[in-house]
C-alpha cells in the first residue's frame, strides 16, 4: 500500500500521545479529570461557543467525560488525544456491542479501558437516553449524525450537544474533525491532523494523474434499489482532494432535496453518466452479481467495466466517509485508491 511517510508518523504521534493516557470509560469523575490533565494538550479557550442547525452550543470548561454519537467523531476525538467514556454503536459494521476495528485498536493500543457502547439497533431512530444519563457524559460529540431536534433538545439537557451545522448526515469528513477537535479545546491539534491528511491525499492525487477531471459516481446497487449518493456526501465528496469530479449527472437525477442520497429507478440507470463508479457492498456475492446484472450494465461506467467495489461492512464503512483513524487503515483509504487506479487501468 502506498501512504506517506508523514502521515504514518502521524499516526505514530496519536498512539505515542495515547500511551500516555489512562481513561477508563467506566472510572470515577476524579480519574477522568487527571487523565485530561496528563493529556495536557487542551487550550486555554474555554468558554466554547458553537453555533449549530439547531441552536448554538456552549461548552463552559475542558470536558473530562465526551460521549460521541453518528460517525467519526470518535476517531476524531482520539486523534486529538482524547479517549470518549461512550461511543454510538455500530451495528452494522461491527456488530452489537462492538467496537470499529480501527477504534478497537486505538485503545488498546493505548492501554484505555474500551468505552461503553451506546445502543443504536435503530440506526439513529432513537436514542438511549437511559445509557447517555449512566455515562455521565459532560460533552455529547454528534457533528455528522441524524439528530432529529427533539432528540438534540434532550440530548442537551443531559450535556452540552457539538451538532451539525447544515443537516443531518452532510458534515464533510474534515469538517467532523475540525468540529470535534475545535469542541474539545484542540483546534490546532485538529489542523495538524487535517493538515497530514490532506498531504497524504495530495500525495495520492500526484501519483495517479488519470484521477484529475475524471468524474464520478458513488452508488450502493441492490436487484430492486439504486441509491445514489449526492455530491454533498462526504463518501463523494473525499473523492475530489483526489483529482475527481463529482459527475454532473448526479445532480441532474437527484430528487433527495439537499440530502446525502436519492433513490434512482432502475428504467433511469442509464442516464447516470459518469466516467467511473465506485459500488459498495455487504458481499462478495453482491458485488459480483451486480457486474453481472442486466439493469446494472445500463449504467454506462458498469457496462465499460469502470466500477471500484468496496466490499464488506467493515472496509465500505471505513471510506462512508473516512475518519481520522481510518484514513490510515489498510483495508480503507490505502485500498479505495488501488481500487480506483484499478478501475480506471482496466
Amino acid at each position: 500500500m502506498r501512504t506517506t511517510r508523514g502521515f504514518r508518523r502521524t499516526a505514530a504521534v496519536v498512539a505515542g500521545l495515547a500511551s500516555t493516557l489512562t481513561l477508563a470509560a467506566c472510572g470515577s469523575d476524579d480519574s477522568a479529570t487527571a487523565t485530561a490533565a496528563t493529556a495536557g494538550e487542551a487550550a486555554d479557550v474555554f468558554p466554547i461557543t458553537l453555533e449549530n442547525f439547531y441552536g448554538e452550543t456552549v461548552i463552559e470548561a475542558e470536558p473530562t467525560r465526551v460521549a460521541t454519537w453518528g460517525w467519526g467523531s470518535t476517531e476524531a476525538a482520539i486523534a486529538a488525544g482524547v479517549y470518549p467514556v461512550a461511543v454510538a454503536e455500530q451495528l452494522w459494521t461491527a456488530g452489537e456491542g462492538n467496537l470499529l476495528p480501527w477504534v478497537e485498536e486505538a485503545y488498546d493500543e493505548a492501554g484505555v479501558e474500551h468505552p461503553v457502547v451506546l445502543n443504536d439497533d435503530a440506526g439513529g431512530a432513537e436514542i438511549p437516553y437511559e445509557e447517555f444519563i449512566a455515562a455521565t457524559p459532560d460533552l455529547i460529540v454528534a457533528p455528522y449524525s441524524g439528530l432529529t431536534e427533539e432528540q438534540y433538545e434532550q440530548l442537551s439537557e443531559i450535556a452540552p450537544v457539538v451538532a451539525f451545522t447544515e443537516g443531518p448526515w452532510t458534515t464533510p469528513w474534515d469538517e467532523t474533525i475540525r468540529l470535534t477537535a475545535t469542541a474539545l479545546g484542540r483546534e490546532e491539534k485538529g489542523e495538524e491532523i487535517l493538515d497530514e491528511i490532506h498531504a497524504y491525499m495530495a500525495e495520492e492525487a500526484a501519483a495517479h494523474p488519470e484521477f484529475a477531471g475524471t468524474t464520478v459516481a458513488g452508488i450502493w446497487a441492490a436487484p430492486t434499489t439504486l441509491s445514489v449518493y449526492t455530491g454533498i456526501d462526504p463518501r463523494v465528496g473525499v473523492l475530489t482532494e483526489l483529482g475527481f469530479e463529482v459527475a454532473p449527472s448526479v445532480a441532474e437525477l437527484d430528487t433527495s432535496d439537499n440530502g446525502f442520497y436519492f433513490e434512482l429507478s432502475w428504467e433511469k440507470a442509464d442516464a447516470l453518466e459518469s466516467d467511473l463508479i465506485v459500488s459498495y457492498h455487504s458481499t462478495q456475492e453482491e458485488a459480483d452479481a451486480m457486474l453481472t446484472d442486466e439493469k446494472a450494465l445500463t449504467i454506462p461506467a458498469v457496462g465499460a467495466g469502470a466500477v471500484a467495489q468496496m466490499v464488506g461492512p467493515a472496509n465500505v464503512s471505513s471510506v462512508s466517509p473516512p475518519t481520522a483513524l481510518s484514513f490510515q487503515w489498510e483495508k480503507g483509504m490505502p485500498a479505495l485508491v488501488d481500487k480506483l487506479a484499478v478501475a480506471l487501468r482496466d
